[in-house]
C-alpha cells in the first residue's frame, strides 16, 4: 500500500481545516469502486447511488487524517464500499474502515451525512466537510488550549451553554463545537444516541484560548 503527500485541499474547507489536511494528513492508494459498477447495479442498487459512492471516492478516497479524540480515533483512512439500503429508506454507505475494534460502522448517509450505524443510524455531522472541520478544530483547539477538561454521563448535563455560540464550520447534528470569549467545548453525543448508551455521553472543554486558538483565521474568512 503506497501512501501519499497531500497537495490539493478539497474545496469547502476553511484554511484551518484545510492547512490540517496538507500539514498531518495522508493519501493511501484505494481501488476504483467503478470496477464494482456492473455488479452493484445487478444487486439493485440505484445506479445514481453508485454514482454517488464514486464522487465520494474521487473527493475523499484515501484520506488518512490523525486519530481523533472520540470514537477510538474514528475511520483509519476514507474508502467506500457497495451501498445499502432502498428506495424507501435511503441509502447508506462505508465512509471508511474502522481504525480499532468499535461496535458501529463509519458511514454517509442518504443525505450525504457524516455518522456511525450500529444499533442505529446517528449522523454526527451534515457533511464529510463538517466531519474534517471537527478533526482538524479538536487539533487545533489541543495545540492551544491551556486546560482541557474531560465531561462523560449524566455531568454533560451540568455544562452551561448559554454564553456560547454554535461553530457552524462543524456543521453539527449528534456532534457539535461551541464558543465563547475564551473557550471551545466539544460535545459528542453519537455513540449515546447510536448505541443507546448515555453514559456515553462526552464533552471536552478547552479553556484558557486567545483569539487565534478560538478562531485559527476561520472568523476572518467569515467577514
Amino acid at each position: 500500500m503506497e501512501l501519499h503527500l497531500i497537495n490539493h485541499v478539497p474545496e469547502g474547507l476553511t484554511k484551518r481545516a484545510g492547512h490540517f489536511v496538507v500539514a498531518h494528513g495522508i493519501k493511501v492508494d484505494v481501488p476504483r469502486v467503478g470496477r464494482h459498477r456492473e455488479q452493484w447495479l445487478a444487486l439493485g442498487i440505484p445506479s445514481a447511488e453508485i454514482d454517488r459512492v464514486t464522487a465520494y471516492q474521487e473527493r475523499w478516497g484515501g484520506l488518512a487524517l490523525p486519530p481523533a479524540p472520540h470514537y477510538d480515533g474514528r475511520p483509519k483512512y476514507l474508502d467506500p464500499d457497495v451501498p445499502e439500503g432502498s428506495s424507501v429508506e435511503g441509502w447508506w454507505f462505508e465512509a471508511g474502515i474502522q481504525r480499532t475494534a468499535v461496535p458501529y460502522s463509519f458511514v454517509i448517509g442518504p443525505g450525504g451525512e457524516f455518522g456511525i450505524h450500529g444499533e442505529r443510524w446517528t449522523p454526527l455531522h451534515q457533511t464529510v466537510e463538517g466531519w474534517v472541520e471537527s478533526v482538524a478544530l479538536a487539533h487545533h483547539a489541543s495545540m492551544w488550549a491551556k486546560r482541557v477538561t474531560r465531561v462523560t454521563g449524566s455531568e454533560v448535563d451540568a455544562i452551561a451553554l448559554d454564553a456560547f455560540e454554535p461553530v457552524k464550520e462543524v456543521k453539527g447534528l449528534a456532534d457539535t463545537w461551541w464558543r465563547a470569549s475564551d473557550s471551545l467545548v466539544a460535545m459528542y453525543t453519537g455513540e449515546a444516541e447510536c448505541l443507546s448508551a448515555p453514559q456515553c455521553r462526552t464533552a471536552l472543554i478547552y479553556s484558557g484560548l486567545n483569539k487565534w486558538g478560538l478562531y485559527g483565521g476561520v472568523k476572518d474568512e467569515s467577514k
